[in-house]
């Protein structure tokens, strides 16, 4: 049974960050083929969020938030392991995550704009792509 954890920047262990990396990496970097500056700074501030699952074998599923101005919280870096998909774990982080009321925004690999309409994002751009070609658009979730 997988776990759940929350933890601020400061309140990460150099374990849980590398492990939570590395999963990043295998899948946005190498699976994604996306070559772009994974370390942005941010990750260890402690306004920073990081939630995650994990199991025996490691970071199964995780997504962070970030204090964006103006009180506004970014969703970023939602992520699932190969091995882990199809079991709702990143439902259940988004779940976890939207407890916390106020105004949320994100960029959304467009493929997946419905999973997050679920939870009430609206798109607010037009479609984009990043720096590595991937189709994204910018959604927001207004206060509930």
């Amino acid at each position: 049974m997988p776990t759940l954890h929350d933890a601020t920047g400061p309140e990460l262990t150099a374990a849980q960050l590398h492990d939570i990396l590395r999963l990043r990496v295998d899948v946005f970097v190498v699976e994604q083929k996306a070559a772009y500056p994974e370390l942005d700074g941010r990750d260890l501030r402690p306004d920073t969020r990081h939630l995650w699952f994990s199991d025996a074998s490691g970071v199964l599923s995780y997504l962070r938030v970030l204090a964006d101005p103006g009180g506004v919280r970014r969703i970023g870096r939602v992520v699932t392991a190969p091995s882990a998909r199809g079991r709702g774990l990143a439902a259940q982080l988004m779940d976890a995550a939207l407890l916390t009321p106020g105004e949320y925004v994100l960029d959304a690999q467009t493929y997946v704009q419905g999973f997050y309409a679920r939870y009430g994002f609206v798109p607010e751009s037009a479609e984009y792509e990043d720096e590595d070609g991937i189709p994204h658009i910018t959604m927001r979730r207004l206060p509930q």
